[in-house]
This record gives C-alpha cells, structure tokens and sequence, in this order.
C-alpha cells in the first residue's frame, strides 16, 4: 500500500506517493530524479549507492525509503556549493583524474565529504579506512588517495 512519505533531500522538503518498503535508492533515482547515486550491487556491498545520511555515508539500496522520515539525506547533487562550485572533494577528483568507469564515482566521493566533515587531515591509513565500503574496480585507488589527500589540504 502506498503512502505519501516527506523526505528532506538537498536541504529541501520533498514528498513522494510510494510503498514505504520501496529502498531508497529507488525513490532517489526513480521519482526524485538523482542519478548520483548508482545502483550497483543492491546489497550494502559495493558502496555506488552512498547517499550522506545526516552526515554520514550510507548505501541507499535496501534501507526502506520509510526509516529514512526526518532525517538528512545529501546526494551528490546535494554537496556542490550553492552558487554552482564544485565541493573540495569533486574538485580533488577531477583534478588527479580519479573518476574512471564512473561505477564507484558516486561512493567515493560521499564517503570522502563525510571522511572529511569528521577528520580534517586523515593520513593514509585513515583515508583507506574511510573509503573501505566503496569498491573500485577500474584500480584508480592511487588517484583516489590522491584525491582524498588534495581536497583534505585545499579544505
């Protein structure tokens, strides 16, 4: 049975008609029309569905667009500053060419914005922790780091 569920996405209020079990990835992509988050491998494993859950990244794919009433949801459209510049971390990105296929491009960049909101100057060992739950399979991780690294010092 479908209900009307009020969701705050980007700073703004948002109300979709859906069956509360739809994940939220789904109500993301389908009826809000973000495509930053991906779907990829629909089991909380690869991390191309990350979405900033106040604050913090969280794969989008299964948790039920329900338990997601009153809480932040940031996608990547969402992190870009408002006049239109690109977040530290997207700038980062493409400025060591860390996006390859696109597939894990999303995950990454939203597990650096929160990586970043908690840790201002992580080293590499906690740069890999951070970035653990997104897979990559294109092997930019060196870029990656690189990447972290840059937006961590231009931040």
């Amino acid at each position: 049975m479908q209900k009307d569920i009020t969701l705050k996405v980007n700073g703004q209020s948002r109300t979709v008609r859906v069956d509360p079990a739809t994940p939220l990835l789904y109500v993301l992509r389908n009826q809000l029309e973000y495509n930053g988050p991906k779907y990829g491998c629909g089991i909380e494993v690869c991390g191309s569905c990350m979405v900033l859950m106040d604050g913090q990244a969280m794969p989008s794919c299964r948790i039920p667009v329900e338990e997601m009433v009153g809480r932040t949801i940031t996608t990547l459209e969402g992190i870009a500053r408002p006049n239109g510049d690109l977040h530290p971390v997207q700038r980062a990105f493409v400025q060591e060419q860390a996006a390859q296929c696109g597939y894990c491009l999303n995950g990454m960049v939203i597990a650096a914005v929160a990586l970043l909101e908690t840790n201002k100057k992580p080293d590499d060992e906690a740069i890999r922790a951070g970035m653990d739950r997104n897979l990559c399979r294109c092997g930019t991780h060196t870029r990656i780091m690189k990447a972290v690294r840059r937006a961590a010092d231009e931040s």
